[in-house]
């Protein structure tokens, strides 16, 4: 398949609507399992402080899912040459050199942002006393 679909942009827009909801419904998940074991850990008594830093995982899930979702851009597809505005899992490639470097530059960009937004959460839960 070729990249002729008028709603890819290089670096700016990779998925379209299905795809888009599938990653806020992944981030929302990540996101409850993230409170319910966080409230979790701070209401057991015998549960050591450093056990928290295990909630950056799921937060970090989440982060990518909501960052993905608002960008409109996979991270997954961005780092393999991918996009897709059909059907969930009916990708298209991405041949252009130029394009897939730009799509890797914001993939990357993606996963930064959410290893921050996770990395600063979880740190803030494990300084609560």
């Amino acid at each position: 398949m070729s990249q002729t679909n008028p709603g890819y942009v290089p670096g700016v827009c990779n998925i379209g609507k299905g795809e888009i909801a599938r990653r806020r419904t992944v981030g929302i998940a990540a996101l409850v399992f993230a409170v319910v074991s966080g409230y979790t850990l701070l209401m057991a008594d015998d549960v050591a402080r450093s056990a928290r830093w295990a909630l950056f995982f799921p937060l970090l899930v989440s982060a990518i899912g909501f960052i993905q979702a608002r960008n409109k851009f996979c991270l997954a597809y961005g780092l393999v040459g991918t996009f897709n505005f059909g059907k969930i899992s009916e990708m298209e490639k991405v041949f252009d050199a130029e394009s897939k470097k730009s799509d890797r530059k914001k993939a990357l960009s993606i996963l930064i942002q959410a290893i921050i937004a996770a990395g600063v959460v979880t740190a803030i839960f494990v300084w609560i006393p």
